[in-house]
């Protein structure tokens, strides 16, 4: 439970807390209380038609498809906790940005920023931001495809980039023009969005974030499938306290390059 003080008034709110039992290889995560299990090799779930890369699946038989209730004053605090993290982040590291910029220059051909349309909150496209990780013009003679741990088109900086997740620190810059926040689902591109039903609907209802549930919980072993689960969970229990949650358990996993 977190007491916090805003303006006077004392604000209570139980934090986000895992709580994580494995009985035959399923997962139970509770979250302000409320428990939900699944299980990421549930054949239910895999025995889905595919539609490309993508097992499409009925959410509503993982959870409720049901976006938390947020009031304009929670609005208000993650829009300013998104401004002024990002700032301090920004500041904090602009020396290895600047590194970072240097390494992916020098090391391949190609621009240092990888530029790529996104789809945002109620479908909204903007322009991702990211350190180039890839060769140049990666995606010409496969179309697009989703990202692998054990890609031959990363270059050799760019996997040190990626385990380090220091080529993710350009959207911040998305987070200050509003297009994304510091914490919420993966955005998508727009390919990817109008291929699969089960990235559209309520998984556009919030903003995209830098990271989020699936990305605490582990770098690139968890299929897209499985994403999307953690996604829904962090969609339906959204809140300043969560968000602030996630980005504390994100510091360890950059760090260690594990999740929980």
């Amino acid at each position: 439970m977190l007491r916090c003080n805003f303006g006077g008034h004392a604000m209570e709110q139980e934090v986000f807390v895992e709580q994580r039992t494995e009985s035959m290889g399923a997962s139970t995560i509770s979250v302000n209380g409320d428990s939900t299990a699944f299980n990421p090799s549930s054949t239910a779930l895999l025995e889905q038609p595919p539609v490309g890369d993508l097992h499409v699946f009925e959410p509503a038989a993982i959870l409720p498809l049901r976006p938390a209730e947020t009031s304009d004053f929670t609005e208000t605090l993650i829009r300013g906790f998104d401004i002024v993290g990002s700032v301090i982040m920004l500041l904090l590291a602009a020396p290895a940005m600047l590194f970072t910029a240097i390494l992916v220059k020098v090391s391949s051909d190609g621009p240092v920023l990888y530029k790529q349309r996104r789809v945002g909150k109620l479908g909204r496209i903007f322009t991702l931001y990211k350190f180039r990780t890839m060769v140049n013009n990666a995606e010409e003679g496969t179309g697009p495809v989703w990202a692998a741990q054990n890609d031959n088109r990363v270059i050799p900086v760019g996997k040190v980039l990626r385990c380090t997740r220091l080529d993710e620190l350009p959207q911040l810059f998305n987070v200050l023009q509003g297009d994304m926040s510091l914490v919420g689902p993966r955005p998508e591109r727009p390919y990817f969005v109008g291929q699969h039903r089960a990235l559209q609907g309520v998984r556009l209802t919030v903003k995209p974030g830098i990271t989020g549930l699936a990305q605490i919980r582990a770098f690139y072993d968890l299929k897209p499938e499985h994403k999307l689960k953690y996604d829904y969970l962090y969609i339906q229990k959204r809140s300043f306290f969560l968000n602030a949650y996630i980005l504390l358990k994100t510091i360890p996993v950059v760090l260690l390059r594990k999740g929980w």
